[in-house]
């Protein structure tokens, strides 16, 4: 499967890219925790690194200096994830293109998947039971539609100039999850989509998540046409997360607004935060409009062999208990 999709990209005329795992910043999301480490000096002087979560920052570093098409295989690392879906370290592959909308990143991903199970010769997906045709025309369904289907929730009706009404979500959700005094909308949201969502997705054929709403799309930018949601996808097989897409955001001004508020709400959850790569916002002000994709390709490969964990498809599961 990874000579297939190798090929595949080099016949769309990608460079292969490899950028570097250790970062100023592993990323500034809430959720997304990473491994810490100490670089000392040739004089003795330490500073910290971070092993990265995504080659993201370093991929739109290389997009803002010229490059037009590139991908990688790239190792990512992340902190508190471990279970039948989610390793500390998994292949992930990510691929860019600028100039171009996340529709064009969108139709990628549909074909890379369906190439890579051709080069294998099966002829379905299986994952506890749920099975997926990667050759049949995907599903096509908007995150507010999803939650209407599946949740009866009117999720778009819960958000206004860019933010999550708390109250009104939780009144929607009250008899569908549980929700706690302290959680955000943005916690009831993730309530609600594994609970009511993610496992009807994908069933008998692909499923394309999209147009996410803005306070669930930190790195995308707000869809002109509708300010509530924003150009993200994200690819579903046997209820099985594959892939996120974006439409880039190349704003540097609201990037780092978004990265300080993410920052802070860490704080107050978990007691830490992540520094801002400063070069990362210099080069997105520089960057041409772009969409890329991140799919987690052991997961693929799990969905493509019927495996029942990640584990059982890496070449060397993680040692020691985790």
């Amino acid at each position: 499967m990874t000579r297939a999709v190798r090929g595949w990209f080099e016949e769309q005329g990608f460079a292969e890219v490899e950028t570097g795992i250790l970062q100023v910043s592993p990323g500034n999301e809430i959720h997304l925790h990473a491994p810490r480490t100490e670089i000392v000096g040739p004089n003795g002087a330490r500073s910290i690194r971070y092993l990265r979560t995504s080659p993201e920052f370093a991929c739109k570093k290389l997009l803002a200096a010229g490059e037009a098409k590139i991908f990688e295989f790239a190792r990512v690392f992340r902190d508190r994830e471990r279970g039948d879906l989610h390793l500390p370290e998994f292949t992930m592959l990510e691929w860019y293109r600028a100039d171009a909308t996340y529709d064009a990143v969108m139709a990628d991903s549909i074909v890379l998947i369906a190439h890579a199970a051709q080069a294998t010769g099966i002829g379905q997906f299986s994952f506890r039971g749920k099975v997926v045709d990667p050759f049949a025309e995907p599903e096509l369904l908007t995150v507010a539609a999803a939650f209407q289907r599946f949740a009866d929730v009117d999720l778009l009706g819960t958000i206004s100039a860019g933010k999550g009404d708390r109250d009104k979500l939780a009144a929607a959700a009250a008899q569908r999850v549980r929700i706690s005094d302290d959680d955000t909308w943005s916690d009831m949201f993730s309530k609600l989509l594994v609970e009511h969502v993610e496992p009807k997705l994908g069933q008998g054929r692909l499923t394309i998540l999209f147009e996410y709403p803005v306070p669930e799309a930190a790195l995308a930018r707000a869809k002109p046409s509708d300010p509530r949601v924003a150009e993200r996808f994200e690819v579903y097989a046997c209820g099985v997360e594959l892939a996120n897409g974006f439409g880039e955001l190349t704003d540097s001004g609201e990037q780092r607004l978004r990265f300080t508020e993410a920052m802070r709400e860490k704080q107050r959850r978990y007691g830490e935060r992540y520094p801002i790569d400063e070069e990362f916002l210099e080069a997105i002000a520089l960057m041409p409009q772009a969409s890329g994709v991140a799919l987690g390709f052991d997961r693929l490969v799990m969905l493509a062999s019927g495996a029942l964990r990640i584990d059982q498809v890496v070449w060397t599961p993680p040692a020691g208990e985790l």
